[in-house]
């Protein structure tokens, strides 16, 4: 279909969103997490998902749905996506270098660490006499 990206082209913009706003879960999710203990455990999840992914250079399950699912809308690989898939897409998969990107994965889970295990609480004060 010349024009149109058909069902595969559409699912493949659904994973891209859905991987947008995983990403922005991890990001946001020790907030959440402070409140609600489903949220947490959740979150903690993600954040060892992505620190295995990043420290072992491996690639999230949801770029590879998104790869076969643009494989099976184009198998030719001239891209398909829609306008605003294509630039989530580069949020995404940010050209940084590795080691940056390790780095900041740690810097991100000793953040939510630190949220999680409450160090960032102020403490009630010792009543005076």
């Amino acid at each position: 279909m010349k024009g149109t990206q058909g069902i595969y082209g559409t699912l493949a913009d659904a994973v891209v969103f859905t991987h947008f706003l995983w990403i922005i879960f991890l990001f946001t999710g020790g907030i959440w997490g402070r409140k609600y203990v489903s949220v947490k455990v959740f979150h903690i999840f993600g954040l060892a998902l992505a620190f295995v992914v990043q420290v072992f250079g491996l690639y999230c399950p949801l770029t590879y749905l998104e790869v076969y699912l643009r494989q099976k809308a184009n198998p030719y690989g001239v891209y398909a996506g829609s306008f605003l898939a294509h630039y989530a897409e580069k949020l995404i998969y940010i050209n940084l270098p590795r080691g940056l990107v390790v780095f900041l994965t740690i810097l991100l889970c000793g953040l939510n660490a630190f949220l999680y295990l409450g160090w960032g609480k102020k403490r009630p004060r010792a009543a005076r006499c």
